[in-house]
């Protein structure tokens, strides 16, 4: 058969000739077949291997019949909320709704249900109660354990429990997918199939599991917060395939849900295997009457070349969802999507981005993570970069060379950030020097996060005066190119260890650097983050220290103001958050100061600083002998001056 989509209808199922589908793979988003989206990999990987799946975007939730629209599969449901977690992809950090989708037609806001995976499974068990349901996909990934629930403010069981699904595949999940499935294939019932890495299940008999680490129980932890803590730093060092342990998590009923160690990472040729498959890249045609998928624009002349992170940032959850090992295609992979991009008729010759979750890792941060595994007892860049750690771009370099001396390419753009820290420590500035003089469209956007130490701790990032030393280089190499480029930084409100105080320093340095950020990004605790954990439990997984948190709406909107003091709107907010931090020297008239006083401190200030400019003088001015003589004071009128 021709490249065609998969099936989304019953009558597009019957057309390719088939009876029964192998799997339903239902998602949270549009069915959009580009590999940027789980749902379209996944589903070609299984396809690959010879199985029938058929997909079933964002069914009604609140009809039962809608995932029985192709019957009954041969082998199982494969359930996902989609790319996004579906409380992320709903609401703001302040949890207000949004009101838009990327990921629906039409960027429509409500077309999948608040924990849609939990809901999507539920719904298929009262249909289908003896089918398998495999969960997938982010969502799935980082709630396979008991975790914090930010929209509820709740600690909540693992997603397992919650769902009634079988099987979780965490992570990326082409390995293990195959694995489920030729399991199933073979006639093994899921319940049995408790042997494959990358895989969470649930079983009242652990008798089988040797070296497994038993973690605290569910009712423990839910009772006592700091257990969680302690918790989730023995699962956040467990993240590897090579040094890994089985982990085993009670519940109050007498199960466990057990979660095995990961996949091994995808060598460079199963990489390019996967991004070869024949995707349609782009958004299923049903989809064009109401406008298209938006979250394609982002992706559609954009190139993945890695995948995992080494960099740790707390907040980040790519090191508890796709490992710290990175992972990339070869340029010969590249390349040739390059070329299917330069072949599309919108293409106009620019290469929005070559990356992925870090752009500049194109290689895992030593030899001797391929053997051992990742150390449990270190990062890789934090506090600051390991002595084992090889910072090295000449690998890059020729990649993006290669593509920017492609026909028909007038640009090639690096967009999806790149670690400072990581590009300071290569002795070779020349990728810095050409990714200043090619690769950045004016405004350069990193992510320094914030410039207080004390906070850059609790958020795994470099001290302020590595991302200083990367502004001078910066600026050093734009001036030398006769370019002038500037950086956009990324800076974060609330995160735990900010009080007022590191807000207020943050503030000042925006002054004094003249910048004035049009985005700030309050802390969002997502789940399966060592930030979020701080947040909840107000405790630092790494060595159990207590973290200050701001969870007050009214102090987190100061910490937000200070930022984007100058904006008008924000004026009471950045009073009222000077004053509580002592700093009333930071409202005035000079140079420093970040706002004017109000109207009746306006006056009271004037005085003082008139008085005081009139002491200078007085004493500056020479002596005259006392005569004796009374001198007039006069009234000086509030309004109308003297």
């Amino acid at each position: 058969m021709a490249n065609d989509f998969l099936p989304i209808t019953a009558k597009e199922m019957r057309e390719r000739g088939w009876e029964q589908p192998d799997f339903v793979y239902v998602s949270g988003d549009a069915y959009v077949d580009h590999p940027s989206f789980g749902t379209a990999i996944i589903s070609r990987v299984l396809e690959s291997r010879g199985y029938k799946v058929c997909i079933l975007p964002q069914p009604d939730w609140k009809r039962e019949e809608s995932v029985r629209v192709f019957g009954r599969p041969r082998l199982g449901f494969l359930v996902s909320a989609g790319n996004m977690d579906s409380m992320v992809n709903h609401y703001f950090v302040s949890k207000k709704r949004r009101t838009q989708d990327a990921y629906t037609p039409g960027g429509i806001a409500g077309k999948r249900p608040d924990y849609a995976a939990v809901v999507y499974s539920k719904l298929i068990r009262k249909s289908y109660p003896d089918v398998p349901v495999i969960l997938g996909g982010i969502e799935a990934s980082l709630r396979r354990m008991a975790h914090y629930d930010y929209w509820s403010d709740s600690f909540l069981q693992s997603i397992l429990a919650d769902s009634r699904a079988d099987l979780i595949s965490y992570g990326m999940g082409e390995k293990s997918i195959v694995e489920i499935a030729e399991a199933l294939d073979a006639g093994i019932a899921v319940k049995d199939i408790t042997f494959v890495p990358g895989t969470v299940y649930r079983t009242e008999d652990i008798s089988g599991i040797y070296d497994g680490e038993m973690l605290p129980a569910y009712q423990d932890m839910k009772r006592e917060p700091a257990l969680y803590a302690k918790s989730f730093w023995t699962q956040y060092i467990n993240t590897d395939p090579c040094n890994g342990r089985v982990l085993i998590e009670p519940y109050p009923d007498g199960s466990y849900v057990v979660q095995n160690p990961p996949q091994p990472p995808l060598t460079v040729a199963e990489m390019d295997a996967v991004y070869a498959l024949p995707y349609m890249r782009t958004a299923h045609p049903s989809y064009e009457a109401q406008g298209g998928v938006p979250a394609t624009q982002e992706i559609r002349f954009s190139l993945v070349s890695n995948r995992g992170c080494f960099g740790g940032c707390s907040f980040c959850a790519l090191t508890f969802h796709q490992g710290r090992t990175v992972q990339v295609r070869s340029h010969e992979s590249i390349l040739q999507e390059a070329q299917t991009l330069i072949e599309e008729p919108d293409f106009k010759g620019y290469i929005h981005d070559v990356g992925g979750p870090t752009a500049n890792f194109r290689q895992p941060s030593c030899q001797k993570q391929l053997k051992v595994g990742v150390c449990k007892n270190r990062q890789c860049l934090f506090p600051k970069p390991c002595p084992n750690l090889k910072a090295d771009h000449s690998d890059y370099l020729a990649l993006l060379r290669k593509l920017r001396a492609l026909p028909g390419v007038k640009k090639v753009f690096i967009r999806s950030g790149i670690r400072f820290d990581y590009l300071l420590a290569d002795g070779n500035d020349a990728f810095f020097r050409e990714m200043v003089e090619h690769h950045v469209s004016g405004q350069l956007k990193v992510a320094p996060e914030h410039i207080s130490d004390a906070v850059l701790h609790y958020m795994g990032k470099p001290r302020n005066a590595v991302y200083e030393k990367f502004c001078k280089a910066y600026a050093k190499h734009n001036e030398a190119l006769g370019k002038k480029q500037f950086l956009v930084p990324y800076l974060m409100s609330s995160h735990p260890g900010s009080t007022l105080k590191e807000a207020v320093e943050l503030a000042e340095y925006l002054r004094d650097k003249r910048l004035r950020p049009e985005q700030v990004q309050d802390f969002y605790p997502t789940p399966s983050t060592l930030s979020t954990v701080m947040y909840y439990t107000g405790i630092d997984p790494r060595d159990g220290s207590p973290v200050y948190i701001c969870k007050n709406p009214h102090e987190k909107a100061m910490q937000r103001a200070l930022i984007q003091y100058r904006l008008p709107q924000n004026y009471e907010l950045v009073h009222e958050a000077l004053c509580r931090a002592g700093r009333q020297d930071l409202i005035g008239f000079g140079e420093k100061c970040l706002i004017r006083p109000r109207k009746g401190e306006a006056f009271r200030q004037g005085a003082e600083l008139r008085q005081e400019k009139h002491g200078k003088a007085k004493d500056k001015a020479p002596q005259k002998a006392k005569t004796g003589k009374k001198k007039t004071i006069r009234n000086i009128h509030p309004k109308k001056g003297r």
